[in-house]
């Protein structure tokens, strides 16, 4: 897989991530706990892309 395919998959999961953090939100027998782990997945997706990145641009 290249990178920049496995970047669009990243964004792609973290485009997913944030329609379930939505959708969780607003459903009442959601934790706040789920919704926390939800958001540290997300976060840790974006770190991932900004490290994808800064990698490419460094490479181009």
């Amino acid at each position: 897989m290249s990178i920049e395919s496995h970047l669009v998959e990243l964004v792609r999961r973290h485009q997913a991530l944030e329609r379930e953090i939505e959708r969780e939100r607003n459903h009442p027998a959601t934790s706040d706990t789920q919704i926390k782990e939800l958001k540290r997945k997300k976060l840790h997706l974006k770190e991932e892309i900004e490290r994808l990145k800064q990698k490419t641009s460094v490479a181009a």
